[in-house]
Formats: structure tokens, C-alpha cells, sequence
């Protein structure tokens, strides 16, 4: 219980103001233990669904107060504000699916969708594949390179080589967006 429980509240942090996806610890939990990493992806999404709302919901009533506390999430930039903006006014919530392809976080089309005019029913929705499926392909790449490439190393081992990859991550990422 303790790992799923982790997971969704590490969902519903990085919906809300945490600036690391969950997908660091589904796919630690994957190096071990692929069925239980699934399960742990239902249990972030379902924090990623709760602090989705919870930023829809205080956007809908302050949508300047919102939208400026997101702004100041590390790797959040003003440029990606505009491009949701954007996406939102040109697909429509159906623009939550360009997020993990562009690096964008999804608490931003938490606060900018009421001004979209989409309804909480309807994002949260649309939220449900838009998350769920790249914390299913993080945890199942994860597991498959853990019991391919790195099978012949401790899970001690296999543990730091995927850290390390995180570090390198987010170091690349964050570089790029300042």
C-alpha cells in the first residue's frame, strides 16, 4: 500500500505546485516489479486527476492568482503558458495530449482550461489517457530495459543507473527551458 499510496500523492503533487513527475517513481518501481507499477500508475493518475481538479477548480475562481503561482513552478515558463493558451483555443482540451510530447506540464492546462470555456467534467475526462498513458509507457520501458539490457545487475545497481538517468533528465530540461 505504501508504494501505491506514494504514487498518488506524488500525482497529485506534481499536478498541483511539485515541479518532478511521477514517472521517477513508477519507473524505480518498475525495475522490480512491473505488475505492481501498473497498479501504481491508476494511483497516480487518480492524484494527478485530484490535483488536476484542484487547479481547475481555483483557476475557475482565480484565474490570475492561479495561472501566476503555476508561473513560478521551476520549469514552468511564460512561453509555455502562451503555447497551452494557444493549443487550448485551437483543439481544445484535446491539447493535453501535445503536454508529455512537448515537456509541458500538465498543471498548466489545469488553470488555463476554464478560461477555454471546458467544463471540469471534460477535462478531467480528456486528463484520464492524457496521463495514464505515458506513466504506462515510462513504467513499462523501465521494466523492460531493467529486465533486458540491465538484467545481469543488482536492483542496487540498476536503481542508481536510473536516478542517475532522472538527474541527467531534468538537468537537460531544465537547462533548455532557462
Amino acid at each position: 500500500m505504501g508504494l501505491r499510496l506514494a504514487s498518488a500523492i506524488w500525482g497529485l503533487a506534481e499536478a498541483t505546485l511539485f515541479f518532478l513527475v511521477p514517472d521517477v517513481l513508477l519507473s524505480a518501481i518498475a525495475l522490480r516489479d512491473r505488475g505492481l507499477a501498473l497498479r501504481c500508475c491508476v494511483w497516480a493518475l487518480s492524484g494527478a486527476l485530484a490535483g488536476g481538479a484542484l487547479m481547475f477548480l481555483a483557476a475557475a475562481g482565480a484565474s490570475d492568482a492561479a495561472v501566476t503561482a503555476v508561473g513560478h513552478v521551476p520549469g514552468v515558463t511564460g512561453e509555455m503558458l502562451t503555447r497551452v493558451e494557444s493549443g487550448l483555443d485551437e483543439l481544445g482540451s484535446w491539447a493535453m495530449f501535445l503536454g508529455p510530447l512537448t515537456g509541458t506540464p500538465y498543471k498548466i492546462y489545469a488553470v488555463t482550461s476554464p478560461a477555454a470555456g471546458i467544463e471540469l467534467w471534460w477535462f478531467l475526462l480528456v486528463s484520464v489517457p492524457a496521463r495514464v498513458i505515458r506513466f504506462v509507457v515510462v513504467a513499462l520501458m523501465a521494466s523492460f530495459v531493467s529486465a533486458t539490457v540491465l538484467r545481469n545487475l543488482s536492483y542496487r545497481r540498476r536503481l542508481s543507473l536510473l536516478l542517475g538517468f532522472w538527474a541527467v533528465f531534468y538537468t537537460a530540461y531544465f537547462t533548455v527551458l532557462t
